[in-house]
C-alpha cells in the first residue's frame, strides 16, 4: 500500500499542480481550512510552488518568513534562484556547502532542494538527493528521478525508476504521467501517452501541459495537423509556454510554414523564456555563427 503523503484533504490540490492547473492549485489552497501543522506546511509548500510555476516570485519572497519551516524555506530559495539570474551561482555554492551537514529526511525538503538542483542543469547532485528520498512517502520523487533520467538519455535507469512508482502505486497521477513521459522518451507507446493526457484532461481540465504533451505525442507519430490544433489551443490558455512554443516551431518546420511565422515564436519565446533550453542553445548557436562569420567578408 502507497504511504504517499498525497492525504486526501490535499488530493484536489495537488492534483491540480501535477497537470499544471496552476491557479486552480492555489485556489484549492486557499479554500482548506487544516488543523495538522504537518499537513498545513505540505499543503502551502504546493501553493507556493504553484505561484512559482506563474513566475509570481514576488508573493513567495513577501509571504514566506526566515521562522518558516525548514520545507518552505527552501521553496524560498527557489524564488530567490529564479528571480535573480545575477544570484544563481551564489545560492547554489552555498547549497553545495550546507549540503554536507544538513541531515534531511523529509522528503519534501529533498524534494525541493532536488528541484533546485534541477534548474542549474546539476542533475547528478540531484539524483544523490532523490536517492536519500523514500519514493513510498512521496512518489514526486520517484517521478522526478525518471524526468531526471529521461534528460540524461539512461533510458534504462527511467524504466526501473518507472517500476517502482508502478509497484508503489499505479494508479496515482504522477505515476501515470511518468510513464507517459518513458513512453515518449523511448516511443514504444507514444499513443498509450496520448490516451494518458487525454484521460486526464477528460477528468479534470484540458491544461496548456497536458495539450503541449498531447501534440508532442501527434507530433511524433507524425500526425501533424493534429498536433497543430493542440498547440494552438495550448497557447490560448497559456500565450507564454515556452515547450509548446518549441514545438510549434518544430511543427511549422514540418508543414512548410512560412519563416516569419516561425520568427514571430522564436522572438516571443527568448523574450518569455531567456532561460530555457531551447533558447540557451539558440543563442549560443547565434554567438557562435557570428563569431565565425567575422572571419569572412563578402565580396564585391
Amino acid at each position: 500500500m502507497n504511504k504517499d503523503n498525497s492525504t486526501d484533504e490535499l488530493f484536489d490540490l495537488k492534483t491540480s499542480f501535477y497537470l499544471g492547473n496552476f491557479q486552480q492549485a492555489i485556489n484549492e489552497a486557499q479554500k482548506l481550512r487544516i488543523s495538522d501543522p504537518k499537513i498545513q506546511s505540505e499543503k502551502d509548500v504546493y501553493m507556493y510552488r504553484a505561484y512559482i510555476a506563474q513566475k509570481k516570485y514576488g508573493v513567495v519572497l513577501d509571504d514566506i518568513r526566515p521562522n518558516a519551516s525548514d520545507e518552505l524555506k527552501f521553496v524560498r530559495l527557489m524564488a530567490e534562484y529564479l528571480s535573480d539570474e545575477s544570484r544563481r551561482d551564489a545560492i547554489i555554492d552555498e547549497l553545495d556547502s550546507k549540503l554536507g551537514s544538513l541531515n534531511v529526511t523529509n522528503p519534501l525538503v529533498l524534494l525541493i532542494i532536488a528541484n533546485v538542483y534541477v534548474l542549474h542543469d546539476n542533475l547528478e547532485t540531484a539524483l544523490k538527493l532523490l536517492h536519500n528520498c523514500d519514493s513510498n512517502q512521496l512518489l514526486e520523487c520517484g517521478a522526478l528521478a525518471v524526468q531526471i533520467y529521461l534528460k540524461m538519455d539512461r533510458h534504462d535507469l527511467a524504466r526501473k525508476e518507472l517500476k517502482k512508482l508502478i509497484d508503489l502505486d499505479e494508479d496515482a497521477i504522477v505515476t501515470q504521467l511518468a510513464a507517459a513521459w518513458v513512453y515518449m522518451a523511448t516511443g514504444e507507446k507514444i499513443q498509450d501517452a496520448y490516451f494518458t493526457f487525454q484521460e486526464q484532461a477528460d477528468k479534470n481540465t484540458a491544461t496548456s501541459l497536458l495539450l503541449n504533451n498531447q501534440a508532442l505525442c501527434q507530433i511524433n507519430q507524425g500526425k501533424f495537423d493534429e498536433a497543430q490544433s493542440l498547440l494552438q489551443e495550448a497557447l490560448d490558455k497559456d500565450s507564454n509556454n515556452p515547450d509548446a512554443m518549441v514545438n510549434t516551431i518544430v511543427l511549422n518546420q514540418h508543414l512548410g510554414k512560412p519563416v516569419e511565422v516561425t520568427n514571430r515564436f522564436i522572438s516571443q519565446i527568448k523574450d518569455s523564456s531567456k532561460n530555457h533550453p531551447f533558447v540557451k542553445d539558440l543563442l549560443l548557436k547565434e554567438s557562435e555563427f557570428n563569431r565565425i562569420s567575422q572571419h569572412y567578408h563578402s565580396s564585391k
